[in-house]
């Protein structure tokens, strides 16, 4: 998995790409902490290019939306493709997160 970041203001747009799985978790986990860090109101984490997600990618998302609310921080996801929303029904994940379908709708949603 390739993870870019995009800052908004207060809020930061990461990008992944790939899959989101056992052999990405901890980067992606890394990621997270390091903007919670810098004080970030916002995350959103753009999907739209994520492929599949594994139960390691689930459990990291789970804990990427607690450890936002324990530090002031929302998390929203965007561009869920049809497997990821999927495997997020299946699993009852889905009423767990913000989810947008446009970029610009999800920043936006933080104003």
């Amino acid at each position: 998995m390739k993870i870019k970041t995009q800052d908004y203001n207060e809020v930061t747009v990461i990008e992944t790409l790939g899959e989101l799985d056992s052999e990405s978790v901890e980067m992606f986990k890394d990621i997270i902490t390091r903007l919670i860090g810098t004080n970030r109101t916002g995350i959103v984490i753009d999907m739209r290019a994520t492929e599949f997600i594994d139960s390691c990618g689930l459990e990291k998302l789970l804990w990427a939306r607690d450890y936002c609310d324990q530090n002031a921080c929302q998390l929203k996801l965007v561009g869920l493709d049809d497997n990821c929303r999927k495997i997020l029904e299946i699993t009852r994940l889905e009423k767990e997160f913000d989810c947008y379908c446009e970029l610009a709708e999800a920043v936006k949603s933080f104003a």
